[in-house]
């Protein structure tokens, strides 16, 4: 199994091939692609992420002691964008979700070139993706 910072650093490599942004949206765009269609059943109003400015689901099961994500969105980019915050984060403890410091985000220039907007959501999906974790925590904890 990989640790989040060692994906991290894959996704930093694969991005650092392209300088022009064109490319990188291309990248992006294509992961988003790649994500797993979400269960018809999850695409609920409760798992619809609030402050996305597209429609954005997600939605964690624990496996084994570790916080595994599904994410869909209606929009390319930010489709693109919750396949990357998943890539990094599913699979792993909650402890490690909620201790990683996700530093690829500012590495391959994305916070830079999203809109406020987007931004806002990207922020938002993370947030959610720790709310996952740490309910899976305090779950594990107290049984």
């Amino acid at each position: 199994m990989k640790t989040i910072n060692r994906i991290q650093d894959e996704i930093i490599e694969e991005f650092s091939i392209f300088d022009d942004w064109m490319d990188k949206y291309s990248l992006l765009i294509e992961m988003g692609n790649e994500l797993p269609p979400m269960d018809v059943k999850y695409k609920t109003a409760n798992n619809l992420i609030e402050g996305c400015q597209s429609r954005v689901w997600l939605q964690a099961e624990n496996v084994d002691g570790n916080v595994v994500y599904q994410g869909e969105s209606d929009a390319v980019i930010v489709k693109g964008i919750v396949s990357l915050l998943i890539k990094v984060l599913s699979g792993h403890t909650p402890d490690e979700i909620l201790s990683a410091d996700l530093y690829f985000v500012d590495a391959i220039g994305l916070k830079e070139h999203l809109s406020p907007t987007r931004s806002n959501g990207l922020l938002a999906m993370l947030k959610q993706m720790k709310l996952y974790a740490l309910a899976f925590k305090s779950m594990t904890s107290n049984s």
